[in-house]
């Protein structure tokens, strides 16, 4: 069992640093030597869990984003009962986050959907099987949403979630392509008044 959970560990700490490497100089300039410089792990050690440079790259976005994005985004809809509450606020907080980096690496799913979905196929089929979470959580948020009486029942969710997730990326690459991450605060802002007009009439008694 301890060999188990040590060698689960060490997995777990490459793949950290590995996701860190792609975020900081994309996954084409992530070097195996800086990994192995971060984990003070042998080469042996990490080709033993990831046979090549391609396969850890695969592992990061299927076990790291998938579940970052995930876990993200259950922690906020469980925190609000009003799922627009929880879009603007996870927005609000994502600008609160950046706002004072010298050096604005943007949306790590971002990056590496315009860095390698067009590229390699094994990334494109990852990398859309991530965006169809988010897509779907969005989705079904808004259906609840409107079961609970918070969502307006004239809007389609289906098309909301697509704007919605698709205004995100698009934010966030503009800030990062102008290193301005004191843009997110008014953009996000910009987009959580929309989000406002998604919401039902308060009832009247």
């Amino acid at each position: 069992m301890a060999t188990e959970r040590n060698a689960e560990h060490t997995r777990t700490r490459i793949l950290e640093a590995a996701q860190e490497e792609i975020y900081q100089n994309g996954y084409q300039g992530m070097r195996i030597e800086a990994i192995l410089q971060k984990t003070h792990l042998a080469k042996g050690a990490l080709y033993h869990h990831f046979p090549n440079k391609l396969a850890l790259g695969y592992a990061v976005v299927d076990e790291i984003l998938m579940t970052h994005i995930q876990t993200n985004w259950n922690e906020y809809a469980s925190k609000y009962s009003d799922p627009l509450t929880a879009i603007q606020q996870m927005f609000l907080d994502k600008a609160e986050c950046y706002k004072n980096e010298e050096c604005f690496k943007g949306c790590p799913l971002n990056n590496l959907n315009q860095e390698m979905a067009a590229i390699d196929q094994g990334f494109h089929e990852r990398l859309e099987k991530v965006m169809e979470s988010i897509y779907q959580s969005i989705v079904g948020s808004l259906e609840l949403g409107q079961q609970q009486g918070h969502v307006r029942a004239d809007i389609n969710p289906t098309k909301i979630a697509m704007f919605i997730m698709a205004s995100y990326q698009g934010i966030m690459g503009a800030a990062k392509c102008m290193q301005a991450p004191e843009l997110l605060s008014d953009l996000f802002g910009t987009l959580n008044d929309y989000i406002d007009t998604l919401r039902a009439p308060e009832k009247t008694h």
